[in-house]
Parts: structure tokens; sequence; C-alpha cells
């Protein structure tokens, strides 16, 4: 039995949002992935059509939605398997920190244009000597008078070449405690000082724009801060939740689709005019990831009506993030063997979803990071 409870409503904005995927986003997948990026004419079409930023309150220029509507795009974009346009991150990860740590003229003005898709968001946590350890950043951001100013740089950042605004997290080098000292502040591209490096030469994700930023004595209006000095990083670990939960669902939702795509192609293929399906081994291996992604679907649904609840279930996500990353790895391997020597060609689809899923273990918190934190949960 399903555990989310999806309406009429819930149907109309999937099947929208199908058919918008399939006219407007499929016939450009080979052109994005050539060229390492992804035309910010999409992002607008997307915005224009009601598909960024769905829960964001009508009064910020949303459409004030649940949070199975990100549910929805998260899946649809799965079954497409283009991670160039990196709706989840943008909708869900990035913009979530203004929604709740913006103050009235940041969300007013930041918000709508989000929504619209006019502006493409990123957060900047990584850096060359510090990724899971956020505390560890050496970026530094200094208050002079009205202004902050910025020197450091980030690494491995998502729609970091298109991205309008970037949420940095930096450190005041005069604050002592590593943890007090991180603050929060919305960059704008464009601002003197900020540099972006060019798309890195990755082995998947090949549409997304992942780059490197640079900032050099950057200044901004002390105005871009979010909330309060010092709370930065309080502020990333209360959106880690959400963040862990989106990995998780994607890497679920592109295990689903892999398996998908085999067992039909195992069904279709003949291997001595007998279905390739009919085989026992085939058979049973069908079956126990059958098994498995339904039992991670039915764990990620009671984590998504937790999470709408309000629900503190940061172990949880922790053990989600985790294994649906290291399951979605294993499955990749798995319906490649089945699909034998034409599941190494480019014209198999899941070629580019093996690619593109191996880094799942590594971002939003490697997956060693997110025992320790179970273990520590558990008082270890």
């Amino acid at each position: 039995m399903e555990i989310l409870k999806f309406t009429a409503e819930h149907a109309t904005f999937r099947e929208r949002l199908r058919l918008f995927l399939e006219k407007e986003v499929v016939p450009l997948i080979p052109q994005c992935e050539k060229e390492h990026i992804t035309p910010r004419s999409m992002w607008k079409k997307m915005g224009s059509n009601g598909f960024l930023c769905p829960t964001v309150p009508v009064e910020y220029g949303g459409a004030g939605l649940d949070f199975l509507h990100s549910v929805i795009v998260n899946e649809e974009m799965a079954k497409i398997s283009f991670t160039g346009l990196a709706a989840g991150l943008h909708s869900d990860i990035v913009v979530p920190y203004i929604s709740a740590y913006g103050d009235e003229r940041q969300k007013k003005y930041y918000l709508p244009e989000c929504v619209s898709g006019n502006i493409i968001a990123a957060v900047a946590m990584t850096e060359p000597d510090a990724g899971s350890d956020v505390a560890s950043m050496v970026t530094t951001a200094v208050e002079d008078g009205d202004e902050i100013v910025i020197n450091g740089s980030k690494t491995f950042i998502s729609n970091g070449v298109n991205c309008d605004i970037v949420i940095l997290a930096a450190k005041d080098p005069a604050v002592g405690n590593k943890h007090q000292a991180v603050s929060l502040y919305i960059v704008e591209a464009g601002t003197p000082g900020f540099t972006k490096g060019a798309p890195f030469e990755k082995m998947g994700w090949n549409s997304q724009d992942t780059c490197e930023l640079f900032f050099s004595d950057c200044r901004i209006p002390k105005k871009n801060r979010l909330g309060n000095a010092g709370d930065g990083f309080l502020m990333l670990m209360g959106k880690l939740q959400q963040e862990r939960l989106v990995c998780s669902l994607g890497a679920l939702f592109a295990a689903e689709n892999m398996f998908n795509y085999t067992k039909e192609k195992c069904r279709n293929t003949l291997v001595d005019g007998r279905a390739l399906s009919r085989s026992q081994a085939v058979q049973f291996a069908l079956a126990e990831m059958a098994t498995e992604i339904r039992i991670v679907r039915t764990f990620m649904e009671s984590l998504v009506i937790d999470h709408m609840d309000c629900r503190q279930i940061i172990s949880e996500t922790s053990m989600a993030k985790y294994w649906t990353t290291d399951m979605v790895n294993r499955i990749g391997c798995r319906c490649m063997d089945l699909e034998g020597s034409a599941g190494s060609l480019e014209t198999s689809p899941l070629v580019r979803q093996f690619r593109d899923n191996r880094v799942t273990s590594i971002f939003a918190g490697t997956n060693e990071i997110m025992k320790g934190i179970i273990a520590k949960m558990m008082q270890l």
C-alpha cells in the first residue's frame, strides 16, 4: 500500500510536468551533455510553467503548494535522467535558506525571481580542503562598515556557472569558536571580486555546470547576510535534513528508473528464441532488486510524511542518504550486467544514469559521514 496520498491536483501537476519535460527538455539533453551546460531559457520555462520552488508562499511569488509537489518534480526529473536542470537543488535545497532565514526585504526581492527562473541559485559550502567538515572552511567574511569583505574559494558548486546568486558560507576570522564564526551570505553574480571557473570535466553530470567560485576582496552589503552573524553553522545543519531527504529520493527514483528499463529489456530480449526474463537467474536478480526498491520506497515515503509533519528525523535521513545512494550504484551495476554488451554502449540509457548516480554517495555529506551521524545519534 502506498503511504503518500496524492490527490487529483497532484496528478494533474505531474502530467503537466511530464508533458513539459517531454516537449521542452528531453530533445535538448544531448546538446546539454555535449556543451556541459543547460541553457538559462530552460530554467525560465520551468519557472513560467510553475515547476520551480512550488512550496514558496504566495506572498513571495510562489504557489504555496505542499512538499509532495517537490517530490513529484524530483521523481519526474529522475525519469528523464537529466542532471543539468538541477531543479531539486535550486527549489528544495538552496531557495529554502532564503525562505526560512531571510528577512522580509530579502524574501520579497529574491524569492519571486527564484520562482520564475530569472534567478538561478547555488549554495557554496565545499572548499578545496573542507568538504563534509563544514566548520573547517577557511573562506573569510570580514565586516567593514556597512559592507562584508569576502576572500576565499569554493569548489564543486552545482549550478555554479549559471547561478545568479549563491548562498555562501564564510567565517569571521576574529571569532575563535569555529562553529560560531560561520555566517551565511547572499552573493550576487557580477559583484566585483566574485568570479567563476569553467565547468569541470566530470565522470558524470556532464550537463551540469559544476565549477569553482573565487572571491577576492569581494564586497557585498551587510544587509545581504542571512539571519544573525554566527548562526550560519546552525542554519546549514537545520537544512541538511531536507537536503539529504531530497538526495535520497533522487537516488530511489533513479534506481526505479534503471530497474524498470532493465525489466522491460529482459522481457523483450530473446536468447535462443526465449525471453531473457524466463531465465531463473535473471528472474532472481530482478526479484531481488524489486524487493530492495520496494522496501526503500516504503521507508522513504514514511520519511516524507514525517518531514512534512516537521518531525526531527536527522538520524533517519542520514540512514536513507547512505542506503539509497549505495543502492542506486548497486542496482546500476546489476542492470548493466543484465543488459550485457549493449549496456556498455552510449546508446544505452543506463550508461548516463550509471555515471550520474556514482557521485551521489559523495555529495550532501559522504556516506561515511552519514554513518558517523547515525552512530552519534545512537550515543555510541
